[in-house]
């Protein structure tokens, strides 16, 4: 999921903007390694491919650095740096659960520099930079010690993701779009509710960075990938999906369909790993599934050719 699904869509849309043929090298191999994954789990050739995906991910932010230097892409970078060093990681042997973060990480810092340029309009100050700032080295920080240290450096990345939660909740352009009608609410929507998954999520990684695996990991792990990471892929889709296959989007109210029953389900789901219940979380992750095939419909349903 982190590198096959989420990877190869960030890889997609980053080959388009750079406009380098090479570029799709990147969706190409991510997109390829995650069918080999699924084909022929215990063969080295699928986290080989999606290693090497990233890489060219990485490439494709050097070139963007070089046409033009500037904080939130480099923040991008680092999410690609990330990504990168936890396959390889991942290809070395070392244990999931101790690179989990470092994936996680890779998404995380993806989206708050997208969001950071985003902000731009907005003329952040000084300190509201830094509390941003302080965010991304906390993650740094606490991806850097899960790989040893489990869960001292999930405690760290906790934190981290709490803080960049506070500061997205305050200051990201959502906030004023959220008064608006049509489009602009609704991904305004998608996105204040991403933001306080992830906030949950850091909570989570806070109070219970020991578990490795269990209910209470499933908790951590879904506020996360689902909660703020599935809420921005909703939020963004009438903006991306466009842009990347050349297509319109008619907005329509039943965008807030899937996100509305993802929530929901996701609520459901982790309120039964901690009460215990795995019946609650089977059908939980079930509500979640059907909530993703219902955004793709109704995606697909949406999307008209430039010429209608």
């Amino acid at each position: 999921m982190f590198g096959g699904f989420f990877g190869t869509i960030i890889g997609l849309e980053r080959a388009v903007v750079v406009k380098r043929i090479w570029g799709y090298l990147a969706p190409l191999m991510t997109g390829a390694g995650a069918v080999l994954i699924l084909s022929n789990p215990g063969f080295i050739g699928g986290p080989v491919l999606i290693t090497t995906g990233s890489l060219f991910l990485l490439i494709i932010f050097i070139v963007f650095l070089k046409r033009e230097t500037n904080f939130h892409m480099l923040i991008m970078a680092t999410g690609a740096l990330a990504w990168l060093t936890g396959n390889i990681l991942w290809i070395s042997g070392f244990p999931i659960p101790n690179i989990t973060m470092w994936w996680m990480g890779f998404l995380i810092l993806t989206i708050a520099g997208e969001r950071l340029e985003l902000s731009r309009i907005l003329n952040l100050n000084r300190r509201k930079k830094v509390h941003f700032l302080f965010s991304i080295v906390l993650l740094w920080v606490g991806m850097i010690v899960t790989s040893f240290n489990f869960e001292h450096g999930l405690h760290v990345s906790g934190f981290g993701m709490i803080v960049l939660s506070l500061w997205l909740l305050m200051y990201d352009l959502a906030k004023k779009s959220i008064k608006q009608k049509g489009l602009p609410r609704f991904i305004a929507t998608a996105l204040i509710t991403g933001y306080i998954w992830l906030g949950l999520g850091g909570i989570l990684a806070l109070f219970t960075g020991g578990q490795q695996a269990g209910l209470l990991y499933d908790a951590m792990i879904h506020s996360v990938g689902l909660g703020f990471v599935f809420s921005m892929i909703l939020g963004h889709a009438p903006i991306i999906f466009p842009a990347v296959l050349n297509v319109k989007m008619i907005f329509r109210g039943t965008y807030y369909i899937p996100l509305i029953l993802l929530h929901l389900s996701l609520v459901f789901r982790i309120s039964s790993d901690h009460a215990g219940w795995l019946e609650g979380r089977m059908w939980g992750g079930i509500l979640n599934g059907i909530a993703i095939l219902l955004f793709l419909l109704n995606t697909i349903s949406s999307i008209r050719s430039k010429a209608e």
